[in-house]
């Protein structure tokens, strides 16, 4: 498994969010939901209409199988409102061209995001990214640590802070400022 970095510039998660609306709303509000919620892939893709209906998330997560309650954002609502008209509850979000009402799968996921990474020039980005990017801007919002560990659902804050590319961030600006 290689190692993904968040998307740290916020100019570029701009670019990159018009650059999947205008190929596609779905692969557009996958990215969308994945910065904007800090869920892992694994519990993206199976979410449906009825999911998006509420203004939180209500899941067990695939990972840990912990029952997991969290309000999704404002921004991820309004989203969210418009993506589903004329959808019925049981349709998945993250509908697959294959079969019927099946999600995409993490493969494809994976091909959405390394496409837009390569029209970027981005490297060292996957489908964890989005939940990175999420946990990223979130510490840089709030400063509280305590809080992303709990939202991410870590249990230590110096893992949550590696996770998300502070420490990578504070080692690049030492180097950069570093005189001898």
């Amino acid at each position: 498994m290689n190692f993904v970095q968040p998307i740290r510039d916020p100019e570029v998660i701009r670019e990159i969010k018009r650059y999947l609306k205008e190929q596609n709303e779905r692969n557009y509000m996958l990215f969308v939901t994945g910065i904007n919620s800090g869920l892992r892939i694994s519990d993206i893709l199976p979410l449906r209409v009825s999911d998006a209906k509420r203004s939180y998330f209500k899941i067990t997560e695939v990972k840990t199988k912990k029952d997991k309650f969290l309000d999704m954002t404002p921004q991820l609502q309004r989203e969210f409102k418009e993506y589903i008209i004329g959808k019925e509850d049981h349709e998945h979000l993250f509908k697959s061209r294959e079969g019927i009402n099946k999600p995409i799968g993490r493969g494809m996921a994976y091909k959405i995001l390394r496409n837009a990474a390569n029209h970027f020039g981005l490297i060292d980005i996957g489908t964890h990214t989005l939940r990175k990017t999420f946990g990223y801007h979130m510490y840089k919002q709030t400063g509280d640590v305590a809080l992303l560990q709990k939202i991410l659902n870590h249990s230590d804050p110096a893992f949550t802070l590696r996770y998300i590319g502070i420490d990578q961030d504070a080692m690049n600006k030492a180097m950069k400022d570093f005189k001898i």
